[in-house]
């Protein structure tokens, strides 16, 4: 066999060796995009057979991935839309409900259907409800700030041990009002920290709130404790408890609980006094004893 002979055999060789890759890399090709119009169409659970050493094994990997990712989306699309719908449903009943009995209530004073003690009795009712419809509005708004992005933020080096006395000792009046007993401990020494002052006293605000509106508690305990690493604020209550099935839930948006503590209100105080801290660079986490204890605990990294 001549030189030009074996030649023509391995270019035939080679060329049948191409035939066969090439014919092959179609037919994948057209696999991957069978799959790619499910996926088009909105299958977003088609995923490509991976082969491996294949030479589409890295696309196919690829493909999959962004199925995957945008698989996730959707699903995250979809809970937020159902979610913001809980949303407004549960806004609509937290307003309408206080704001049907306070008109209620002052149509009766206004048509002379009360006197006397009665009729005081009426107009505190009103008062309350709508005390409660101003603190609703402001949380809403706060939300709304938060959730747009329009909150602003100021941090500087505070102590954060005079910012929380200044808080608590707004508090005080309305816990000796209540008789509810309070134990508060905060260290002397100055516990500097960067912060933004109108944001913790707002989380811490709402955490108090939450406690005197829905726990039913006769004791609260505060303590302010500094680490190496960390400044560590405790708030227990002896109220009713939070039950170990509405625990992971507490700080979530509209949650509704079971429970008398959550089913006053509308959660949106604890959520939001979650985001404010942690904007603030602070964890805050709860535990819970129903009928003996419940514990929220914040965390702010030094």
């Amino acid at each position: 066999m001549d030189i030009k002979t074996i030649i023509i055999l391995i270019l035939l060789c080679v060329i049948l060796y191409l035939v066969k890759k090439i014919t092959h890399i179609k037919k994948e090709i057209d696999r991957i995009r069978e799959v790619l119009v499910d996926i088009k169409d909105g299958d977003y659970n088609r995923r490509i057979l991976i082969k491996k050493n294949d030479t589409t094994e890295k696309i196919c990997h690829d493909i999959n991935e962004i199925t995957l990712q945008s698989q996730n989306k959707l699903i995250e699309q979809k809970q937020s839309e159902q979610a913001y719908k809980s949303l407004m449903t549960s806004l609509s009943h937290d307003v309408k409900t206080p704001l049907a009995s306070m008109v209620g209530y002052l149509e009766a004073v206004q048509a002379g259907l009360v006197i006397g003690d009665e009729k005081d009795d009426y107009i505190k009712v009103s008062l309350s409800k709508a005390n409660y419809l101003k603190d609703f509005v402001e949380k809403l708004f706060d939300w709304v700030k938060l959730d747009s992005g329009e909150w602003k933020f100021s941090f500087a080096d505070k102590d954060l041990n005079e910012l929380t006395r200044n808080v608590i000792s707004d508090w005080i009046p309305i816990f000796e009002e209540k008789h509810i007993s309070y134990e508060i401990e905060i260290p002397e020494q100055e516990c500097n920290i960067r912060i933004d002052e109108n944001a913790y006293f707002r989380s811490l605000n709402n955490i108090i709130n939450n406690i005197i509106v829905h726990s039913n508690c006769d004791r609260v305990r505060l303590k302010l404790e500094e680490s190496d690493t960390k400044v560590i604020l405790t708030i227990l209550d002896n109220g009713d408890g939070i039950s170990e099935k509405d625990l992971p839930y507490i700080f979530d948006r509209m949650y509704q609980a079971d429970s008398s503590r959550l089913t006053k209100g509308s959660g949106l105080g604890l959520s939001i006094a979650k985001e404010l801290l942690r904007v603030n660079n602070a964890k805050i986490s709860v535990s819970s004893v129903p009928g003996i204890k419940t514990v929220f605990k914040v965390e702010f990294e030094m």
